[in-house]
């Protein structure tokens, strides 16, 4: 399987596996993996994602330049006309995007475990990620241009917002890789560990956001989100009415009740 889709309890955990070929993404891959995410979107038994790549070598490098671009290529018009499906209708409409994460509104939290290179859309997927962990060795890039290609997985748009404006330039415009340390120091990634720590890094915080009310987390994340980019008094009404649908929730009710009896709040993400 191109797409390595696991849930262990309410965590699932994705991988990308094709590091023959250091997990690009071909069509087949892209709608795997946009599947994948639909599905964690979907299943309420689901409350966190880990996402990351087979083996230690790459994390995800993009497009495949052999085999996904050519199709892209020679369907430029129908994409640019609107038309949703790319790959076939076994596969989500628009699925190149939901499999970047541009797509697909999913509220609920996303960490990456970067295992090597996360280059091109690799990259545009971290960039819809909410925590970043990067082993010590990985490197990060925006490469389309290197090939006469545009980023339209969301960089342009996301990664001025994410990281300073004139860092973000120098990664869209030079397109040379940088390391974890500098990625760290600029706030794209929230730690650098050893490789060997990165996967029991990714799942103890997993684990301590699914103790949590699953609900208020996923209100959280939809209200940033949606928040971010309308001005002040639209983002705080929209907060105050996202604050008023958790509050209704049986989860609101627990959680003050398991304060009170000095136990551990049983959610039912309900």
């Amino acid at each position: 399987m191109a797409i390595i889709y696991e849930k262990r309890e309410h965590i699932a955990i994705i991988t990308i596996n094709r590091p023959e070929a250091r997990n690009s993404l071909d069509l087949e891959t892209t709608g795997q993996l946009a599947k994948a995410w639909l599905d964690f979107r979907d299943d309420p038994n689901l409350w966190v994602a880990i996402v990351t790549g087979a083996g230690d070598k790459d994390f995800c490098v993009g497009a495949d330049l052999k085999k996904f671009i050519p199709a892209v290529t020679k369907n430029i018009d129908k994409l640019a006309s609107g038309e949703k499906s790319l790959l076939g209708d076994e596969y989500p409409p628009n699925a190149p995007l939901v499999a970047v994460l541009r797509e697909g509104d999913v509220w609920k939290p996303i960490i990456a475990a970067v295992n090597g290179i996360c280059s091109s859309g690799g990259l545009e997927m971290l960039q819809g990620t909410d925590i970043r962990i990067a082993a010590e060795h990985a490197t990060f890039s925006i490469a389309e241009p290197k090939r006469g290609l545009f980023p339209g997985g969301g960089s342009t748009v996301r990664l001025p917002q994410q990281i300073p404006f004139v860092r973000a330039m120098e990664i869209l415009l030079i397109c040379d890789f940088i390391s974890a340390k500098q990625a760290y120091e600029i706030g794209l990634i929230n730690q650098v560990v050893p490789k060997e720590k990165l996967m029991p890094t990714a799942i103890r915080i997993a684990e301590k956001i699914c103790e949590n009310a699953p609900l208020a987390i996923q209100a959280v994340k939809r209200s940033v989100r949606q928040c971010m980019n309308l001005p002040i008094d639209e983002a705080l009404k929209l907060e105050l009415q996202i604050a008023a649908e958790v509050f209704m929730t049986e989860d609101a009710r627990e959680g003050p009740l398991a304060f009170a009896q000095k136990r551990k709040p049983i959610w039912k993400g309900r």
